[in-house]
């Protein structure tokens, strides 16, 4: 999207690198752990692609405010940003991109941002880094993420500024989309009948058809909770007897059983199958798309894999409009030294 053409992907998940592999057919993938892939392959990409930025995102669930039990030095994935040191090492770009959620701020006081900085600045760039929020971007969802960017010291560089006065709300991401019943499986169907917003237009395209409708199915008791909900509530709205298989509901965050409201932005998309994450006017979860839509991914990008799989694929993803504010504000730079 800011026409940087990606020479290699890696990824551990293989159900994620078969989405990867069906939506960027032209770049090498590699399923693999950082941890075992060689330097003599790692000097291998260095000559196949000459790499002017090297990008990714150490796994979050260890920085996570979500996840306190692992947001500590003794969690082995909470290290594993050494391997991203490794590649910038060998591979000597001009710039880095690093991604992970808010809580690698102060996650044991602050180590783990530190130790990143530290070793990029070690490596001989300067360091830029702060808090963005996607909805600032053009995407339909509050979504905050840190940034990390580095780069050689003869480059200026800024994080973007925000790029929209007037936040895209859920009703222009998903009403143009068709309506579909809880637990639905069928994954290609027509679009709906309400005419796309502009947000809408753009991720559309020249798509004839809206693929990844599917829907988790929910229980009769789940269902019959979400009828309490009003847009914008949460659990607490819910009758209490109807929570009784809930052990402890004050460990509820706000986030379970959220109804989004159709004129604002959606709070964040993360698990929103095991959140109970449901639809602004229907009782029910959200579909992949719908998702995908609120992550602001285009409609011919494809998910593969079970729809849990799928799930955690949109979940999991940096929305690409965040993303191309980012490498749009690095490609202006590049460009200018």
């Amino acid at each position: 999207m800011s026409g940087i053409d990606v020479h290699t992907a890696i990824d551990i998940d293989k159900h994620s690198a078969t989405t990867y592999a069906h939506n960027h057919p032209a770049t090498n993938l590699l399923v693999a752990d950082v941890q075992a892939i060689s330097t003599r392959s790692i000097h291998a990409i260095q000559r196949a692609a000459r790499p002017n930025v090297v990008f990714g995102g150490p796994p979050c669930q260890g920085f996570s405010y979500s996840n306190p039990r692992h947001r500590r030095r003794t969690n082995p994935n909470n290290w594993l940003f050494r391997h991203f040191l490794r590649f910038v090492e060998i591979l000597n770009p001009d710039w880095v991109v690093l991604e992970n959620v808010p809580g690698i701020r102060d996650t044991a006081n602050g180590y783990f941002l530190a130790s990143v900085i530290s070793g990029l600045s070690q490596l001989g760039r300067r360091v830029r880094h702060g808090l963005l929020d996607a909805a600032d971007y053009g995407v339909p969802q509050h979504r905050r993420r840190y940034f990390i960017v580095a780069h050689r010291p003869n480059i200026d560089f800024t994080l973007p500024v925000p790029t929209v006065n007037v936040h895209v709300t859920v009703n222009e991401a998903i009403r143009d989309l068709p309506q579909l019943p809880n637990g639905n499986t069928i994954c290609k169907r027509e679009y709906g009948t309400s005419p796309p917003s502009p947000y809408a237009r753009g991720l559309r395209g020249r798509s004839k058809f809206c693929y990844n409708n599917l829907v988790t199915r929910n229980n009769s008791a789940v269902v019959e909770r979400y009828q309490f909900i009003p847009q914008g509530g949460n659990w607490t709205d819910i009758p209490k007897e109807l929570m009784s298989t809930y052990r402890n509901l004050s460990q509820c965050h706000t986030g379970i059983y959220h109804r989004l409201r159709p004129d604002a932005p959606a709070i964040v998309i993360g698990n929103f199958r095991k959140n109970m994450l449901v639809h602004p006017s229907a009782d029910r979860g959200l579909s992949i798309r719908e998702a995908a839509r609120l992550q602001s991914f285009p409609d011919h990008y494809r998910f593969h894999g079970s729809i849990g799989f799928q799930q955690q694929q949109v979940s999991n993803a940096v929305p690409p409009l965040l993303a191309k504010s980012v490498f749009d504000s690095i490609s202006r730079a590049h460009t200018t030294t």
